[in-house]
């Protein structure tokens, strides 16, 4: 979004994680969030999984749909609210009340959502989503990284395609480096902005609550230096943080 600004456009595709979390599932759940926490220095909080787990992912899948039909970043907002609500702040995000307040948090047309979400055409949206998950590109199978899930072929999650003008697709695949993505959108066509890497102040203004690793990709600045100019806005009120068990988030003040 900083390097290619507008000339970037992004949809959303929901992969159906789970259908259904069973009791088995939650150890293993929970040493996996916390390898992925350490692995990329994103606050997260398993204890959910001990104290309200979800039942399934597919609410909060069809929740997002139901956000992209009538937000104008195509739910991008809404499925943030729901990644840090879940994996950072505990929240039971799987029936319909849970997912409407979410919807109330980030601005959008409460009685709107509750009608889409309700409907035929976000059940059949939601299972277009999936199936477009389930087709496998060959470039999945050349690199081997096809998984299995619920007895069926899928990509992993996260899989972004970068589709151009030409309508050939450009795939960085699971856990990968920003310079893969930056490669793939350059390949479809994207054309950078040339423009300067905006200041913390000026990140945090522009994305709102953002961890120590965005705010090191988005101003390329290092470790120690982003870390000590968020704490420096905090010092100066012009910035708050926000604890979440393994690490903390910052937010405009």
């Amino acid at each position: 979004m900083v390097e290619f600004g507008t000339g970037l456009s992004f949809t959303y595709v929901m992969g159906g994680l789970a259908r259904d979390y069973s009791r088995a599932d939650r150890l293993r759940l929970v040493y996996g969030w916390l390898e992925y926490g350490d692995r990329s220095g994103m606050p997260v909080d398993p204890r959910l999984w001990r104290e309200g787990p979800l039942g399934s992912s597919y609410p909060a899948s069809m929740a997002m749909k139901a956000a992209a039909e009538q937000a104008d970043d195509g739910g991008g907002a809404y499925l943030r609210s729901l990644r840090e609500g879940i994996l950072a702040f505990r929240r039971k995000l799987d029936t319909s009340e849970a997912l409407v307040e979410e919807a109330r948090r980030v601005g959008l047309d409460i009685e709107r959502f509750r009608i889409d979400l309700a409907s035929n055409a976000i059940v059949e949206a939601f299972g277009n989503d999936v199936e477009q998950a389930r087709t496998v590109p060959d470039e999945a199978r050349q690199k081997g990284v096809v998984v299995s899930s619920q007895g069926k072929e899928r990509v992993p999650l996260p899989s972004v395609a970068f589709v151009g003008d030409d309508g050939a697709s450009h795939w960085v695949f699971d856990q990968a480096p920003y310079q893969d993505y930056e490669k793939a959108a350059l390949a479809a066509g994207a054309e950078p902005t040339g423009e300067d890497p905006p200041a913390v102040a000026e990140a945090l203004r522009r994305f709102g609550r953002m961890a120590l690793p965005e705010v090191e990709a988005v101003t390329g600045l290092p470790t120690p230096r982003a870390q000590a100019e968020l704490w420096r806005l905090v010092g100066e009120w012009e910035a708050k943080p926000v604890r979440a068990l393994t690490g903390w988030f910052f937010e405009p003040a």
